[in-house]
């Protein structure tokens, strides 16, 4: 999608004056009079913007009155209430310790924020504008002066500094080892001016939208209440944003409210949105109990998860009455990878051979005919559902980044040749006999050998032992058969069905050997792929649970990072999604292509939706009338 800067202004910036006096003494004057504007026009060109793009220019000019996609008339009041899964001890979202409760990220602002509607933009939200130069080798917002915090304290530009430092000195590990290599400095200009200087020798194309991206915290407030940003705490951070924290019910119920004094209802960016007076969450221990909630009232907007309740369930009184609304809405985002995803710090599953061996034992075609309701498609990629997938194999541009590699011996020769690593397909039947073979094969050249008792074991006598970390109840019907068909060629494979917090624990301490996780993309990925794929933050991210250490893949990550056009990004993003699905790290899952929602009928929201979100917390809203009809009719 292409965008539209804002006007570019030219800010007065020094020349080398001594090369051009050397050039006076080699040109006529007039001559080097042209020679010398040209080069110091070149060098004096700084961009002041109300927003920057990845590639090309900002769609939305520095005057416009509200995004695109929100109905600026929508009404302000009522609540919408959603369910969260297990529980929460921490209203912490950016420690590794606790489990957070939902949302509560919603305290807290930005300098920039993006849109639902266009790739790669962000405009100024805590800032009123932004200038760089060219190569992005620094940036400086202007921060609004009427930003306040909601305690009625100013927000100030050392706020903005003290936050950068918290997340680069106490942030979670692997986004505090990314932030350090990139930024070289944040300095305080002034009261609302802060300045960012990058690092040499990294690319900087993302990052003056990375540190534009980061929560804003009060400095004052953090230091008065001695706050530790590595530890968990019920009492959140204080922020900037439209909703504070109004009850909370430890592990049980959550309910935000929107702040009548915050201060940035009338900004152009927040015109149309934010819209709700309440928003709860209503925590339940299992997807059962939830859709037994939600049919009883006790919520009012689900997302519905389980193809099974989706075309099974959804006949009870208040829909049929038409009280609650059953709908499928367009959803035209990137999938979110999910997937089963193996440890690659576990020794058995170390050998790819093996790990294809068991992915070819999960029947996708089964289980979405027979228990998803033929609901769902396969994920292949990680950026399925987009260009950015590879298909075939490789086009011109991505042979000239993958020979080299293959040159230097980081990757084998057949990535030239073969076509991009698909999940495999299976039968009708639960157990694919073809598939089955194919994995005893594999697991016979790996060295994994069938014994007396039908157990495969390796050459030291032990078993193939794998276990499967599952916290979801409704995942019981996909994993116990997977499970079957493994077992059957001789894998010792369990299913370990553990509380939410268990699992969140061993998720975290790597104790596992496969567990579903999801792996969001971005349609202009950046420097967060070192958070989930690259080697230095193996050991300790959050996201890159299979603890992959592959130097080609950091290789081509760097080539990503440093892409200058649009067109150079794709083939390297394909390039990388080539090489990542060769590893066989994991057993991709499913996705589709529409948002499955029931809600009970008192809310509106925009029509056509912005094709990259559904935005039921963000610019839908309540309406009124219906809901005063509800509550007649006695639904509530």
């Amino acid at each position: 999608m292409q965008q539209r800067f804002a006007r570019a202004e030219t800010l007065s910036r020094h020349v080398d004056q001594g090369r051009m006096f050397r050039l006076l003494m080699a040109v006529p004057f007039t001559v080097l009079a042209l020679a010398w504007m040209a080069a110091a026009a070149k060098a004096e060109e700084i961009i002041k913007s109300h927003g920057i793009s990845t590639f090309g220019e900002l769609r939305l000019p520095a005057d416009f009155p509200h995004l695109d996609y929100v109905n600026p008339d929508a009404p302000k009041g009522g609540e919408i209430s959603i369910w969260g899964f297990g529980s929460f001890d921490s209203m912490h979202p950016y420690s590794t310790k606790g489990r957070s409760g939902g949302l509560s990220t919603i305290f807290f602002e930005s300098l920039l924020d993006g849109t639902s509607d266009e790739i790669g933009a962000n405009y100024g939200l805590v800032a009123s504008s932004m200038e760089y130069p060219e190569d992005r080798s620094w940036v400086i917002f202007d921060i609004r002066p009427e930003a306040r915090f909601s305690d009625g304290s100013p927000l100030t530009a050392e706020d903005v500094v003290f936050s950068y430092e918290l997340f680069r000195d106490k942030g979670l590990p692997s986004f505090r080892a990314v932030l350090q290599e990139q930024v070289e400095s944040a300095e305080v200009l002034d009261t609302y001016r802060v300045k960012y200087t990058f690092k040499e020798g990294f690319p900087t194309r993302d990052l003056p939208s990375t540190v534009g991206g980061l929560p804003i915290f009060s400095k004052a407030f953090y230091i008065e209440n001695d706050r530790d940003f590595e530890e968990s705490s019920l009492e959140p951070l204080l922020g900037s944003g439209p909703y504070v924290l109004g009850e909370m019910d430890v592990g049980q119920t959550l309910v935000y409210e929107r702040d009548p004094d915050w201060w940035g209802a009338d900004l152009p960016m927040n015109i149309g949105r934010y819209n709700f007076d309440r928003i709860r969450i209503e925590y339940y221990a299992d997807y059962n109990a939830a859709f037994e909630g939600f049919k009883a009232g006790s919520y009012t907007f689900r997302n519905e998860a389980s193809s099974k309740s989706w075309a099974t369930g959804y006949d009870f009184p208040a829909l049929t009455d038409g009280h609650v609304v059953k709908a499928e809405l367009p959803d035209g985002t990137i999938a979110t990878g999910q997937s089963f995803v193996f440890n690659l710090r576990r020794p058995q599953l170390q050998d790819p051979r093996v790990r294809q061996a068991i992915g070819l034992m999960f029947n996708f075609e089964w289980s979405n005919e027979t228990l998803f309701y033929g609901l769902y498609e396969r994920v292949n990629s990680f950026w399925e559902n987009s260009e950015l997938a590879a298909v075939g194999t490789p086009t011109p541009e991505e042979l000239a980044i993958l020979q080299p590699l293959v040159d230097e011996g980081l990757l084998d020769a057949s990535i030239l040749t073969d076509e991009a690593v698909m999940a495999p397909t299976s039968g009708e039947r639960q157990l694919d006999r073809r598939n089955a073979r194919e994995a005893s094969r594999l697991l016979d050249e790996a060295g994994w050998t069938v014994g007396d008792d039908g157990m495969r074991r390796n050459a030291q006598g032990e078993t193939l032992k794998l276990e499967f970390l599952n916290d979801s109840q409704t995942f019981d019907r996909v994993i116990n058969p997977y499970v079957q068909n493994l077992r059957s060629i001789g894998v010792d494979a369990v299913h370990n069905r553990v509380d939410n917090a268990e699992a969140t624990n061993r998720e975290r301490s790597y104790d596992f050997d496969i567990l579903t996780t999801q792996f969001p993309m971005g349609y202009q990925p950046g420097s967060g792929l070192l958070q989930y794929y690259g080697s230095k933050t193996a050991d300790t991210s959050v996201f890159n649970l299979m603890g992959l250490k592959n130097e080609a893949v950091d290789k081509i990550i760097d080539k990503v990072i440093a892409a200058e056009t649009e067109a150079e990004l794709i083939q390297t993003v394909r390039a990388l999604d080539r090489v990542l699905r060769a590893e066989r790290f994991w057993v991709p899952q499913w996705y589709k292509d529409v948002h499955t929602v029931a809600y009970y009928d008192m809310y509106g929201y925009p029509e056509p939706l912005p094709p990259y979100a559904l935005g039921n917390l963000d610019f839908w809203w309540y309406d009124a009338e219906k809901g005063e009809a509800l509550k007649a009719a006695g639904v509530f």
